[in-house]
């Protein structure tokens, strides 16, 4: 193209810095900029490049490259095992702050996993089994300095309502405990998996707004499941909705109530939100709500032995299995009608450990301004799970309560999860008996303080704020998981992520552009009301790239602008359109279908006398425009560099004033 254009050649809406003019002509007048046509890449070379892109972005390797044999195998084995890069460097120093981390996190561990593993109906010791061999295995692997691995609420309430739908942990309980242990297998089997084949985009498509309502909803429920300790209840009902946890709870106010239990438990919750509040003021106090868990279960446990309040009705823990962990091996559904029961399950489980794990990790390393590696958190979270089912663990991952105080109590490495795990190991072969008078009133109390911690109402205000669709999806979330059931928010959640990325790749934005004043600069009207319109010309942008999906709907969106324009045209007794520019350059890609979409858009204008022309088509489109042969059809002159070429040779009068 050798059109000529005004000297004013202002900034567009592309960069256009690092392109040249064509040579000046004997008028001294630059040249329309010629759209580039980049040469076709190999086919080959396009799939490696596209695959590269979508499994490895981060090039993982680039530190193999151009390195001795020796050295690739060291380099191979910090990959698998991080702490062989990382711990070259460890000192003393690092020590003394993990083992006050590690001594803090046990305090608030040990309490939290008896309590928890009430909520996943196990018996208290297969939550210790679980704070012991899963850290020790992340510490080898993880790439986190921050995160304390153990059995977390809403993964534990999770896989408890889940097993529970199969059988019944009291009439069936060595089943249920198989069944626990299957489902901790394949949940560690997807997290490898996914971590192993760099799937890990796949969390992603559930949403920060769906995990903010969804861990609301479960803390809710989660704090209602406690009423039954929290009160003294003994025939409790094991659905999970508000409204049938309120009818037993109610139900029981005659008969099933407990003032001693009453007593004890809101005292010590009392004493526990008191001592969150401290460490919240003050957070050199961190030390405060971690210990008081552990101080709680010492006191209330001392009260009830010289008291014997077990004997006035208030429910002690009773005996807890002492002992490291025994192999489960042999328990494992490998085979059978549990199998795929046991598999549904642990998928589930596993995803939703592996999305609260990986948010914490990159919350606390952002915090640090260190990079964490999500592929191999998902392998190590996949490993500590694989060999925890093998060794009576049930699914552990990431606290968010307990990696918070890791942080504050000054961690420096993964060190502070060995030093857990070394007084769980304590507090397993030791310790157990000492919890045989604790009541479970007290566990009650730590697990509703702890839980209270994942409703984020600033959050949710924040969501309902920037976006009303994803407020819908943490509404959505929340409120079935807390009227329905944890499997019910939880589908809800994801059906509503889906349904928001859908909605936006089926019906993408479009836009009317107009010329900010003084400039050649075409923005929206919508966002700038001082730009003008193009008398003759309409001016639509495409924000998003056109496929199968969404290509009729620009297509008729677009003949849609067309009409409302020559209708508000009209009106006001103007000429009507004369010329159509697609800007394109938020179009990053296009497939045949939104080829065929503009083939027809193009018929369709040719029949209203409306010259279609394009502006800044990026490499792919434009490859893929010539390939299909549309650029010759409408004319490669008609496919400009930016929105203020087309104009100028739409409009070349307005563009010289």
């Amino acid at each position: 193209m050798s059109n000529r254009i005004s000297n004013e050649m202002g900034a567009d809406n592309t960069d256009n810095t690092s392109l040249h003019s064509l040579p000046l002509g004997p008028e001294e007048l630059p040249y329309v900029h010629k759209v580039g046509v980049p040469p076709k890449p190999k086919l080959l070379k396009e799939i490696t490049d596209t695959l590269k892109e979508t499994f490895l972005p981060d090039d993982p390797l680039r530190p193999f490259k151009k390195q001795p044999r020796k050295r690739k195998l060291v380099l191979g084995l910090q990959t698998v095992f991080p702490i062989l890069e990382w711990g070259r460097d460890y000192n003393l120093s690092k020590f003394k702050g993990d083992l006050i981390s590690g001594l803090t996190i046990a305090s608030l561990c040990i309490p939290q996993d008896i309590g928890y593993s009430k909520l996943a109906h196990l018996d208290p010791q297969f939550g210790l089994y679980s704070s012991f061999i899963p850290p020790l295995i992340y510490a080898f692997m993880g790439s986190s300095r921050d995160i304390a691995i153990g059995p977390v609420a809403v993964v534990s309430l999770l896989l408890g309502t889940l097993l529970q739908d199969e059988l019944d942990p009291v009439k069936n309980k060595l089943e249920y405990q198989r069944l626990a242990f299957t489902a901790t297998f394949f949940a560690g089997v997807t997290q490898a998996t996914l971590g192993f084949f760099r799937l890990g985009f796949l969390i992603d498509f559930l949403s920060h707004a769906a995990i903010v309502g969804f861990m609301a909803g479960a803390a809710i429920t989660i704090a209602l499941q406690q009423l039954k300790g929290l009160l003294g209840i003994k025939k409790f009902t094991t659905k999970t909705d508000i409204i049938s946890v309120m009818k037993s709870v109610f139900g029981a106010v005659h008969h099933g109530w407990n003032w001693q239990t009453i007593l004890i438990g809101v005292s010590f919750l009392v004493f526990l939100l008191f001592a969150k509040y401290i460490g919240k003021k003050n957070r050199k106090l961190f030390w405060i709500p971690a210990i008081a868990p552990l101080l709680s279960v010492i006191i209330s446990t001392f009260f009830v032995y010289i008291t014997h309040a077990e004997k006035d009705g208030v429910q002690i823990v009773r005996h807890i299995k002492k002992g490291v962990n025994p192999s489960s091996l042999d328990q494992i559904h490998f085979s059978g009608d549990y199998l795929l029961k046991g598999f549904r399950i642990g998928v589930v489980a596993g995803m939703i450990a592996l999305t609260e794990a990986v948010a914490i990790g990159r919350t606390f390393a952002s915090m640090k301004d260190y990079q964490i590696d999500g592929n191999k958190e998902m392998v190590a979270l996949g490993t500590m799970n694989i060999v925890g089912s093998m060794t009576s663990c049930y699914v552990a991952t990431g606290s968010f309560s307990r990696s918070a105080v890791n942080y504050m109590a000054g961690c420096c490495s993964a060190v502070s999860n060995i030093v857990m795990s070394a007084v769980v190991l304590l507090t397993l072969v030791v310790i157990t008996p000492l919890f045989y008078y604790t009541p479970n009133a007290i566990l009650a109390s730590i697990i509703i303080s702890a839980v209270l911690g994942l409703i984020d109402l600033d959050a949710v205000i924040l969501i309902w704020k920037i976006d009303k669709f994803d407020f819908v999806a943490c509404m959505g979330a929340f409120f079935g998981v807390v009227f329905a059931s944890v499997e019910v928010g939880l589908l809800i959640a994801v059906s509503i992520s889906f349904a928001k990325i859908l909605l936006q790749v089926t019906r993408p934005r479009t836009a009317a552009l107009g010329r900010i004043p003084r400039t050649s600069v075409y923005r929206n009207l919508q966002q700038y009301p001082e730009a003008t319109r193009v008398p003759g010309v309409l001016i639509i942008r495409v924000d998003s790239a056109i496929y199968f999906s969404n290509s009729n709907y620009i297509k008729e969106r677009i003949l849609r602008w067309i009409l409302d324009e020559e209708e508000t045209l009209a009106e006001h007794k103007q000429p009507g359109i004369q010329s159509l520019v697609l800007d394109m350059s938020p179009v990053t890609d296009i497939d045949t279908s939104g080829i065929q979409a503009l083939e027809e858009l193009f018929r369709s204008l040719q029949k209203k006398s409306i010259q279609l022309n394009l502006a800044n088509p990026g490499q792919v489109v434009l490859d893929k425009l010539h390939a299909s042969e549309f650029a010759k059809l409408i004319g490669e002159d008609k496919i400009f560099l930016r929105v203020a070429d087309a104009i100028l040779m739409c409009a070349p009068k307005l563009e010289q004033v």
